[in-house]
């Protein structure tokens, strides 16, 4: 995702992580290289996902690699920031439409952000796994980029571009398959099992999905495909709606009047 920063023209003198132990902390080096004086920022709801953020992006004093670099602060910043950078959270909301207004909030008049999710397309074998044999949904529904597009304009955003990929990974084996899923997110479909599963299920499912071995490509190994969806858009200059007494606060007429 950060190879589309080069598209962006603004160069952003703070910027916002969010998340980055879900999404990526090899990411936020990226980003930190492009931006070495930019101040970051690191949120994390979770103190579990603050500590490994923590642990992961702060070096040593002493280390050479930190010299000429600005360290990132952990929390949520005091004012709004040039570039919010989410990779593979937006997919975990549960309403991501208030996430998007909240990013929108989170920002600079003139900033931007950026951010990856998956798409539909994402883990179809799997899908068609669970609906031959009638079990309920595996995972919750992806969002479509078009619709996502939609939903950045309904919050406010400017100029949203979207695009994506397919990218298909293979596993040796159904453990090996669904080990790697657990690590990825959870199930938050309304109408997953609601119970806990029992092993005799779980050697059915690894039979079901080992099942698809017979058509797959590729000597035999078994195959996921992930729709990854990259998307970026512009909190534009605020307008003000006039009333026969209007009262604008001062920061926001500073920021509508920013060209």
């Amino acid at each position: 995702m950060q190879e589309r920063l080069q598209w962006i023209l603004h160069q952003p003198k703070t910027w916002l992580d969010w998340h980055p132990s879900r999404g990526g902390l090899d990411g936020h080096a990226l980003v930190a290289k492009r931006y070495p004086h930019a101040q970051s920022y690191v949120y994390e709801e979770a103190m579990s996902g603050l500590a490994l953020s923590r642990k992961a992006l702060t070096g040593a004093w002493w280390n050479p690699a930190r010299w000429g670099k600005t360290a990132p602060r952990f929390g949520w910043p005091g004012q709004p920031v040039d570039m919010l950078w989410a990779n593979m959270v937006l997919h975990m909301a549960a309403d991501p439409q208030a996430l998007l207004a909240r990013w929108y909030q989170t920002l600079a008049t003139g900033g931007f952000t950026m951010f990856s999710c998956l798409g539909p397309d994402t883990l179809r074998e799997l899908r068609a796994v669970y609906a031959s044999a009638g079990w309920a949904y595996p995972h919750h529904q992806f969002i479509d980029m078009h619709d996502l597009g939609d939903m950045m304009v309904q919050a406010g955003f400017a100029e949203p571009v979207m695009d994506m990929e397919r990218i298909t990974l293979s596993y040796s084996s159904p453990q090996h398959l669904l080990n790697e899923l657990r690590t990825l997110g959870r199930n938050l479909h309304v109408q997953r099992f609601s119970g806990l599963r029992t092993p005799s299920w779980r050697n059915e499912l690894h039979r079901a999905v080992d099942g698809q071995r017979a058509g797959a490509v590729g000597q035999g190994r078994l195959h996921l495909t992930f729709e990854i969806v990259y998307g970026h858009a512009f909190k534009p200059p605020g307008v003000i709606k006039l009333q026969s007494e209007t009262r604008v606060p001062l920061e926001q007429m500073r920021a509508t009047l920013i060209k």
